[in-house]
C-alpha cells in the first residue's frame, strides 16, 4: 500500500467513524443531559480528581490497580468511572471499582465527576478518544502508540488538539519514570558525548500476542448488548465478527502494528528525548514473521531512521529470543547507547556509563542513576500534572507525535518495500 492510498483509505474509513461519532456524541448529551462541551469542571485545590477508565482489558486493570494503590495511599483521586465495549468485562470492573459504567467513552466524557481519563483501549481508537477527551475538558493519560500505524494525519490532529486545549497528556510509555534519560539528556546538551551522530534501542521478547499473550475470554462470545463489534471496528476495515479479533487484536494489522508501534514506542521515546529529534527526513525497514505465522503482524522488526541534525537511529527486536545484550535494566528494551564524536552513553545495570571514543581525550565515566522505573510514580506524574496543571510531562503530545511518525514510517516501509520519506513542505509521507 502507498503511503497516498494508506491515506485514501484512512480518509475513507475515518468520515465514516467520525460520522457516527458526532450522533453518538448527541445521544451521549441526551443520555447524560450534559454536553461534551460542559463537562469539564475545576477541582478545588484539596478535591479528589474523578478518574474514568476508557478500557478495561488487560492493560486497563494494570491502570485500575495503580489508580487503587493511588487511591488508597495518597487519597488524591476517585476511580469514578469505566466504560469497555464488552459486557461482562465492564460489569466486573465496575463493580470492582464501585465506579459508574458506560458502554460508549463519551457518554463517560459528558460525566461532569470526570476530570481525567486513561485510556487503554486497542491502537486504532487512542488518537480518537484523546481527541474527544481534551476537547470535552479532560485530561488524559494515553497507553502507547497514541494512534495506529495507518494514522498519521490523524496522529498530527491528536497532537494539536492537545495543544489547543491546554489540557494535561502523558503516553503510557511509563519508562520514562527512569530518571536515567533526563540524566543522559542533560550530559548530551553538556557535550560530554560531543556532537550526537547514531543511537541504538530496541526491544526483545519471546511472545507471539496468541493464545498465551491474550486470551480469549469467551469462546462462545458473540455480537448483541454484551459485546459492540461495530464501536470495537470503529474506523478500521468493515469486517465479519471474529472472536480471535474481538479478544486478540494484537495479532492483526486493522487493529495493531506488531513490534514497531507496540513495543518499540518504549524504546524510542527517551532516545528521540535525549537528542531532541523531530521528524525523520527517512526511514527504511526490514522484518517479516519470522516466527509465529498465525498473526498478521511482523514478529520481527528492524528500522534506521535519518534525521536532519545528522544523526541516524537504529531501532532493532525480534518476538522470537528475549536476550538483551549486556546493560540489561529493568524491561526487555534494549538499552539505548547513543554515539557522539567524542564518546558514547549508555546504561550499565544501575549507572549511566561514558565510554570515550577513539582519539578523545575523555576517560571513561559512571553516574549513579537516580530513579528506576516505577509505574505508579509515572502515573502519580499525570495526576500531580492534573493538579497542577503542568502540561510539560514526561511523555508529552508532540513527542508521542515525533516517536509515532518515524514507526508509522518503518511500517510502511516494510510493508511498500520502500524507503519512507517526510516532505517538510507538506508534512506527509511519501513512499
Amino acid at each position: 500500500m502507498s503511503a497516498q492510498n494508506s491515506r485514501q483509505a484512512n480518509e475513507m474509513t475515518r468520515r465514516n467513524f467520525m460520522r457516527n461519532t458526532a450522533s453518538t456524541v448527541a445521544a451521549a448529551a441526551a443520555v447524560t443531559g450534559v454536553s461534551p462541551q460542559a463537562s469539564a469542571r475545576t477541582p478545588g485545590a484539596n478535591d479528589r480528581l474523578g478518574i474514568g477508565v476508557i478500557g478495561v482489558g488487560g492493560r486497563g486493570s494494570a491502570h485500575l490497580q495503580a489508580l487503587n494503590w493511588i487511591k488508597d495511599h495518597d487519597k488524591t483521586i476517585d476511580i469514578v468511572a469505566v466504560c469497555d465495549v464488552y459486557g461482562p468485562r465492564l460489569k466486573r470492573a465496575a463493580e470492582n471499582n464501585k465506579a459508574k459504567r458506560y458502554s460508549d467513552h463519551r457518554e463517560l466524557l459528558a460525566n461532569r465527576k470526570v476530570d481525567a481519563v486513561c485510556i487503554a483501549t486497542p491502537d486504532h481508537h487512542h488518537a480518537y478518544q484523546v481527541i474527544d477527551a481534551v476537547k470535552a475538558g479532560k485530561d488524559a493519560y494515553c497507553e502507547k502508540p497514541v494512534s495506529h500505524w495507518r494514522q498519521f494525519d490523524l496522529t498530527k490532529q491528536m497532537a494539536e488538539e492537545v495543544r489547543k486545549s491546554g489540557r494535561v497528556f502523558l503516553l503510557g510509555t511509563q519508562g520514562m519514570s527512569d530518571s536515567a534519560w533526563r540524566q543522559m539528556k542533560k550530559l548530551i546538551q553538556d557535550g560530554l558525548i560531543g556532537q550526537p551522530i547514531h543511537a541504538e534501542c530496541g526491544y526483545f521478547r519471546v511472545g507471539d500476542w496468541g493464545e498465551r499473550g491474550m486470551p480469549i475470554d469467551d469462546p462462545n462470545a458473540q455480537p448483541g448488548p454484551n459485546l459492540n463489534w461495530e464501536a470495537f471496528l470503529g474506523d478500521a476495515p468493515a469486517r465479519s465478527f471474529d472472536v480471535s479479533r474481538f479478544f486478540r487484536w494484537r495479532m492483526y494489522e486493522d487493529y495493531a502494528g506488531g513490534p514497531s508501534t507496540d513495543l518499540f514506542p518504549h524504546s524510542l521515546t527517551p532516545v528521540i528525548y535525549m537528542l531532541g529529534l523531530k521528524m525523520p527526513e527517512r526511514v527504511v525497514a526490514t522484518g517479516g514473521k519470522f516466527r509465529y505465522e498465525e498473526r498478521e503482524v511482523p514478529d520481527t522488526f528492524n528500522m534506521l531512521a535519518d534525521y536532519d541534525a545528522k544523526v541516524t537511529v537504529a531501532v532493532l527486536g525480534t518476538q522470537g529470543n528475549n536476550n538483551q545484550g549486556t546493560g540489561f535494566r529493568g524491561s526487555p528494551g534494549r538499552v539505548p547507547v547513543i554515539r557522539g564524536w567524542e564518546g558514547s552513553l549508555t546504561v550499565d545495570k544501575n549507572d549511566i556509563l561514558f565510554i570515550p571514543a577513539e582519539g578523545s581525550q575523555k576517560k571513561e565515566q559512571r553516574f549513579p542513576i537516580e530513579q528506576a522505573e516505577d509505574f505508579v510514580r509515572y502515573m502519580q506524574h499525570f495526576i500531580e500534572c492534573c493538579r497542577t496543571r503542568c502540561t510539560d510531562t514526561n511523555s508529552p503530545a508532540d513527542l508521542a507525535l515525533h516517536v509515532q511518525a518515524a514507526l508509522q514510517m518503518g511500517t510502511l516501509s516494510l510493508r511498500d518495500n520502500k524507503v519512507a520519506r517526510f516532505d517538510r513542505a507538506t508534512q506527509n509521507i511519501i513512499l
